[in-house]
């Protein structure tokens, strides 16, 4: 909306999407709200706190899977950081460990992208007067998933056996010994209900553990 046509208080709003169509795209369509402004858009979860700081948002939009930091450790972030800013989660992967994960790092919606823009628009709207905004479907299967039974360990653990990283490999990136690394990741498979580790990162993932 052209400027001169904007109210006095607009909220800014600060996108964090890898996908630059993508980005482009809901920075066009909330620039088309009469109260809303895009002062800042990044492509990158590790960019999303310096752009906050120096652009001040009211609501930080965060997918989830971002290259350099996720946008769950960014919102976590965020909270610490720019403690004024409201943060949305806005995501293809509606997985109810993210939900719960979510909520843990002080996000205040959870959203998965299909909706119109007229609800994510909506849902900024109800965040910046306090309210929690969570799509219905994802909240009811959260309850019923339960919490993540992996302890931070285990997920770090598994994190770092993505890519095919040996026993060995991990244990230098994670300060440990091999044998603590091995009880991590046979105390993840037996949690997970898996046969071996890539599974068990499989089955995490699916679930939103990781």
């Amino acid at each position: 909306m052209p400027e001169d046509q904007r109210p006095a208080k607009c909220v800014r709003v600060l996108l964090a999407e890898d996908q630059g169509m993508l980005r482009g795209a809901l920075a066009l369509l909330l620039g088309m709200e009469a109260d809303m402004e895009v002062v800042a858009q990044v492509a990158r979860g590790d960019a999303i706190v310096d752009a906050a700081l120096t652009s001040r948002p009211d609501v930080a939009l965060l997918d989830i899977e971002l290259p350099g930091l996720s946008g769950l450790d960014a919102a976590a972030a965020l909270r610490t950081e720019v403690p004024e800013c409201r943060v949305l989660i806005l995501t293809t992967f509606g997985r109810p460990g993210y939900l719960r994960r979510a909520m843990e790092a002080g996000a205040a919606g959870f959203l998965v992208k299909d909706g119109p823009v007229e609800e994510l628009a909506a849902a900024i709207r109800r965040a910046l007067t306090g309210e929690t905004v969570i799509d219905p479907a994802l909240a009811a299967a959260a309850l019923s998933a339960g919490p993540s039974p992996l302890t931070a360990r285990e997920r770090d653990v598994l994190n770092a056996s993505v890519d095919g990283a040996t026993v060995a490999d991990m244990a230098r990136a994670l300060r440990l010994s091999e044998s603590t690394v091995r009880n991590y990741l046979s105390a993840a498979i037996g949690k997970t209900g898996t046969r071996n580790r890539m599974e068990a990162v499989r089955a995490a993932r699916r679930q939103g553990w990781l």
